[in-house]
């Protein structure tokens, strides 16, 4: 087992004049998680991300970074 760290952003979302229409937010904080490898850690980060982001079209805009500890 490895130590990992993940967090989850929602970019911003732009207008059609490219005006910034919602400000970028982390909506899971860095967490640290053990997984076997790199796959593992992701598949943890993707099960965190809230409900309430998967199902309203905001799927497009969230971006899952992980990075070994």
């Amino acid at each position: 087992m490895r130590l990992y760290e993940y967090a989850v952003i929602l970019a911003e979302k732009l207008d059609r004049d490219d005006e910034i229409v919602e400000e970028a937010e982390v909506i899971v904080p860095v967490t640290t998680v053990l997984a076997r490898d790199d796959a593992q850690a992701q598949l943890l980060a993707a099960r965190s991300i809230p409900e309430k982001h998967i199902g309203n079209g905001k799927l497009d805009r969230l971006t899952v970074v992980v990075r070994p500890f």
